[in-house]
Parts: structure tokens; sequence; C-alpha cells
């Protein structure tokens, strides 16, 4: 662990300094699109397209430099914008991503008195074994190895002393930022943004990421609906060791999927990996209506066996039983090309009202769903994610379909994860029978009355 200048590991801290520094970003990023709008005249197409791309790039390295040097809740904020592709393009969301990488760690002086405090004892107590050099360091607290009495492996997930105190502040300066992000999407993606929308959904997040006891809730809840799955590995809660602050859980031996990802890893495993991605993601919509919002690639992990281990529950998301139902609806009127019943489907889940032409919003799924639609073997980069999601804006804003349930923005942010890693892993397979057993597997539980919505938590 790096102690040489410890004052730069602590949270910049206090309302007005943090203020300030996200106040001069604001004015940078505005007024560098400011200079971008005042050049345009005097541009060819070309370069106007060059330069605008170049402002995009540069506002993102900014917010980069300045998401590491106030840490905390205004890194978390950037990390969950930067898995927006409905806000940012392709390149931004690239340089964006830096911020997503791990942090450098707190003094352990601060994390053994955050124990204390939140615990009422130090972890020389509490544990067998306590690693004072983090195991991982992220935005809004890091991660110890320790052994528990009984010989258990564990890890425990610490929260920086001071994290939530800036929380306030923080909302209000991201959401003076998504005002200029809005000019990207407008600009590039041809989409028209909902600050209001994102800004609540960010709200809501943070807060829910925050809270230690509610991931241990949603952590146990996963445990429950995958119990019957072999292959999926979820880590075990040591509720007498959890906090608001401070989470115990069992430590998870693996690969990050991150490195499962590179050049040389045996394509036959990434192919499991991505098939068994598809099916957990399908079973958690149809079956359970239980989501897990995050589809970072630091949050699971392939074992040994091989096996899938889904980490951080910080946040998820609980679909009403008829939300779910309706999702099964859609997807297998999809699935059997049956208009009517999409369209009734899509009313019910609030995408369009009742009366209103289906066609644009039909034409929209199908850009989506397409790789499920023909019962063959489809290789992904046939598939060009960026040029259909230019289709579906362009449909979108033609059409004027704007209605977005809130329902939808965490399944779309998991269906865009789920192509990210089918096109990176580069599976060709028959997408269109996969998708076909998750539906029927779902419906027979359904029929059964075995579909399963264990525990309670926060529902879309």
């Amino acid at each position: 662990m790096a102690r040489k200048n410890p004052e730069k590991q602590h949270l910049t801290t206090g309302r007005t300094r943090r203020a300030l520094k996200v106040g001069t970003l604001t004015t940078q990023v505005g007024g560098n699109y400011l200079l971008n709008a005042l050049k345009r005249p005097f541009q060819s197409v070309d370069e106007r397209q060059k330069d605008l791309l170049d402002t995009h790039l540069k506002n993102a390295m900014l917010i980069v430099e300045r998401s590491q040097e106030l840490k905390g809740t205004f890194l978390k904020l950037m990390q969950m914008l930067s898995m927006r592709g409905d806000l940012l393009p392709p390149d931004v969301l690239q340089v964006l991503s830096v911020v997503q990488s791990e942090v450098p760690p707190m003094p352990y002086d601060m994390i053994r008195a955050q124990i204390v405090d939140e615990l009422g004892a130090p972890p020389e107590q509490l544990y067998a074994q306590f690693t004072e050099e983090a195991f991982a360091a992220a935005s809004l607290g890091q991660v110890h190895r320790a052994t528990l009495h009984d010989g258990s492996d564990v890890v425990v997930k610490v929260q920086y002393p001071g994290v939530d105190k800036t929380v306030g502040q923080d909302l209000k300066n991201v959401k003076a930022l998504l005002q200029t992000f809005t000019l990207i999407a407008r600009d590039v993606l041809r989409q028209k943004v909902d600050v209001d929308g994102v800004y609540q959904e960010l709200a809501e997040r943070l807060g829910e990421e925050l809270d230690y006891e509610n991931e241990a809730r949603n952590t146990e809840r996963f445990a429950a609906m995958f119990a019957d799955d072999d292959e999926i590995v979820i880590p075990r809660v040591f509720p007498k060791l959890v906090s608001r602050r401070v989470l115990t859980m069992s430590y998870v031996e693996g690969y990050k999927l991150a490195d499962m990802l590179n050049p040389g890893v045996d394509q036959e495993l990434k192919d499991w990996i991505a098939v068994k991605y598809f099916r957990t993601l399908w079973r958690q919509v149809f079956e359970f209506g239980t989501l897990h919002t995050d589809p970072h690639p630091g949050n699971y992990l392939v074992t040994y066996h091989p096996k899938l281990a889904i980490l951080d529950f910080g946040s998820i998301r609980i679909f009403p039983d008829e939300i779910r139902a309706d999702y099964l609806q859609l997807a297998r009127a999809l699935l059997d090309r049956k208009r009517d019943d999409a369209a009734h489907a899509c009313v019910a889940l609030g995408f369009i009202d009742q009366g209103d032409d289906p066609q644009p919003m039909l034409d929209m799924l199908d850009q989506i769903f397409d790789p499920v639609y023909e019962d063959r073997v489809y290789d992904p980069r046939d598939y060009d994610t960026m040029e259909r999601a230019m289709k579906v804006a362009s449909i979108s804003l033609e059409k004027r379909v704007f209605k977005s349930p809130g329902h939808s923005v965490f399944l779309v942010r998991a269906l865009v994860g789920l192509d990210s890693y089918i096109q990176q892993f580069g599976t060709v397979t028959n997408f269109h029978r996969l998708f076909r057993d998750c539906i029927a597997e779902a419906e027979q539980r359904s029929a059964r009355g075995t579909a399963k919505r264990p525990g309670r938590a926060r529902r879309a």
C-alpha cells in the first residue's frame, strides 16, 4: 500500500472546496463546447466532426482528472455515468472508463477507526487475522482480506470515513454537469435526454450503494434465487460483522471477467462465460423479476471449475410481478413474431400509450433483438451496436417515441453490458435457441407456480 503522501489519499471535503472544483470543471467543459460552436461557421463538415470529437475527448479527460482528485461520491457518480451509452459516444466512454479502475487506498489507521466506530471493536479483535493492506480500493470504500476465528476466509468492505457527508453537494454539482452532457447526446447520438430522470436515478442508486446493510440483504436475496444453480457463486454474508458502513462476506477466488477478455484465453471458456451470462441475465428478468444493475466486469469472477461468481449487490432492481410477466410476454411475442401481442405488451410495460401506433416501437425492438429472431448460428461481429443504436435513436426522434419507464433504464443497461461481453468474447452461437430456452424455462416455472421472488428490496 502506498503511504508516501497520505494527504493525497484523503477525500477532498468541505462544501465550498468541492463546489469550486466541480464548478471550475463545469465552466471548463462548457467553455470548450462554446469555443467549438464559435468555430463551426468557419469549418468544413469534416473539420466540424473532427473538432467536435476532439472537444468531447478533451472534456472527458478533464472529467476523469477531476473525478480522481475528488474521489468519494463524485467519482462514483462519474463511474455510473461512464456506463450510460445513451448519454455519451463510445470514444468518450472509453476515456471515462478510466474512472472504473481501482483508486489508491486510504491509510489503514482511517480504516481501523471506521471499523471501531461501526462494529464496536478493532479488527484485531473481531477477526483472527486482518490484512492491513487493501485487497482492492474503489470510489466509496476499500476491501481487505481477513480470516474469521472459525477459519473462514473473508473479505471486509469498509466505507471511507466522511464519504457520505459529500453526497448532497456532489449530487448538486453533477446536476449542473449533466446539462452539459445533454449537448453530447444531442449533437452526436441524436438522443433526447431526460436530465431530471438521470439525476433521480443517480441519487437513488448512490443512496443504496452507501448502505452496506442494504447490500447484505441484496446479496442474500441473490443467493436464495440461484441456490439451485451450482454454476453460480454468490458470496456468503456474515451478519454479525455487518453495519451500514462495514460488510463482511466470504472470499471468492477466481479470475476477473476483465482478465477473461484478454487475448490468449481459450475460446471455449469465453463461450461458456458468454452463454452463462446470457442465461443468468434473462433468468433474472423472466423468472425472478430481480436485476443486478451493474454490468461492470469487476463485479464478476470466473472460478476454476468453471463457475460464474457475481459480486457487489449495492444496487439491484425488483420489478413488480406484472412487469416481470409482461417482459416475458413481450419476449415470447417477439420470438414468435406475433406483432399484436408484442404491441399489447409494450402498452402494458408503458413504452407506448393505448391507441398509439405501435409500429415505431416494434421497429426499435426489431433493431435490438435481431440476433435472436432467426434459428441460425449468429456471429456478433455481424451486429454493429453503434449503428443499431443510431437507427433506434433516429426512429425515436422521427416518430417521437420518447417514453422510457423506470424499469427500462435498468434493463437497457443490463442489455448493453450483455452485448458488450458477447462482442468482446466473440461468441458465435445460436442465440435464437438460447433465448427460446430462457423463455420456455421461465414459462414452465411460472406455470408450476415456482417462480421465486424471495425477500424484499428496493423496487423499480
